[in-house]
C-alpha cells in the first residue's frame, strides 16, 4: 500500500464517522470531516502524481472512496430530512448501474479505463456542493444561503438531478457501444 493509497483508505473509514456526526446532529463535525476528505482526495492525488506513485489500486480506490462518501452523506443528510430521498435513490442506482456496466465488461474480457465522463466529473463537484451547502450553514454559524431568491440548497437539489440523469444516460450510451462490440449484447 502506497501512501496515496492508506489516505484514499482512511478516506473510507471516515465515512461511517460522518453518517453517524450527522445522524446524531453535530452538523459542525460532520461538515469539518467532509472538508476534510475533500482535502485527502486532493492530496493523494497530488503525492500520486508528485511522485509517480499512481497504482492500479489506486485507479479503484479513489472513486471507491469518493462515491462511499457521497452516498454515505446523502443517505444520513436524507434521513434527517435535509435532501430529498428520491435524490438519494437517483445518486445510488446511478453508481450502481456504473458498477454492474463495469462488471459485466470485466465479465466479458472487455479492458475498461477508469476514465470518468466530463458530465460525470461536473456531477461530482454538484453532489459535493449540495452537501457542502447543507452542512456548512449549521457548522459555521450562516443563515440558509440565497441566490437570485432561491435557497441555494433548493438550486443544487435541481443542479444534481439535472447532472445525475446526463452523467447516468452519457453513461449508458458509453455501455451500450462497448457490449454491441461483443456481438449486440445490449
Amino acid at each position: 500500500m502506497s501512501v496515496p493509497n492508506i489516505i484514499t483508505f482512511l478516506r473510507i473509514l471516515a465515512v461511517p464517522l460522518a453518517m453517524y456526526m450527522i445522524l446524531t446532529g453535530r452538523m459542525e463535525w460532520a461538515f469539518w470531516l467532509f472538508v476534510a476528505a475533500g482535502v485527502s482526495d486532493a492530496l493523494d492525488g497530488a503525492i500520486a502524481r508528485l511522485f509517480r506513485a499512481q497504482t492500479v489500486l489506486g485507479g479503484y480506490l479513489d472513486p471507491l472512496a469518493d462515491k462511499t462518501l457521497i452516498i454515505g452523506v446523502y443517505v444520513a443528510l436524507s434521513y434527517v430530512g435535509q435532501i430529498p430521498l428520491w435524490l438519494v435513490m437517483m445518486v445510488v442506482f446511478r453508481d450502481v448501474m456504473i458498477v454492474g456496466g463495469v462488471i459485466l465488461l470485466f465479465t466479458l474480457k472487455e479492458t475498461l479505463a477508469m476514465q470518468p465522463l466530463i458530465v460525470s466529473k461536473l456531477n461530482t463537484v454538484v453532489q459535493i456542493a449540495l452537501a457542502a451547502a447543507v452542512l456548512a450553514p449549521p457548522a459555521l454559524g450562516l443563515p440558509e444561503l440565497h441566490l437570485f431568491g432561491l435557497e441555494v440548497v433548493d438550486a443544487l437539489v435541481y443542479a444534481c438531478t439535472a447532472t445525475t440523469a446526463l452523467s447516468g444516460v452519457a453513461y449508458a450510451q458509453r455501455a451500450a457501444l462497448l457490449f454491441n462490440r461483443h456481438g449486440g449484447v445490449a
